[in-house]
């Protein structure tokens, strides 16, 4: 496991505690936290991924926004999945989710990390499941 940059406290003991396998990785100097073996809700071509989320300067201020699976993902349904791109890391290529925080769920600091943007991106995969 990459271990090549360290984040606050909470979030160190969040990741412990999260029952995954987890690289901290720096490369071309972005800073990403992959998780691995993170569970995809049935529906999906896959049931779980690896996942990663960028680590931008300014950090646990700045919020961290967006998602990044590999493999990527499609639903079994073959509704195309929106607002999705592909984003090169660590030699593969991820497919990046664009999606973000809104006005009425803002980032934040001194409350929002890992673990509750882990949680949204759960939401995330929830939701896609519902659109039509």
């Amino acid at each position: 496991m990459r271990r090549e940059f360290s984040l606050p406290a909470e979030d160190m003991e969040w990741l412990e505690g999260c029952a995954h396998a987890y690289d901290l990785a720096a490369e071309a100097s972005v800073l990403r936290v992959v998780l691995h073996d993170f569970a995809v809700p049935a529906g999906y071509n896959v049931s779980a991924v690896d996942v990663n989320v960028r680590i931008d300067p300014g950090y646990p201020d700045a919020q961290i926004d967006m998602a990044y699976f590999f493999p990527t993902l499609s639903l079994q349904s073959g509704r195309a999945i929106r607002a999705t791109s592909s984003d090169s890391f660590a030699g593969k290529e991820w497919q990046r989710w664009s999606r973000h925080r809104t006005p009425s769920n803002p980032w934040r600091p001194g409350i929002d990390g890992l673990g509750t943007h882990f949680a949204l991106v759960q939401e995330w995969l929830a939701q896609e499941l519902k659109k039509v």
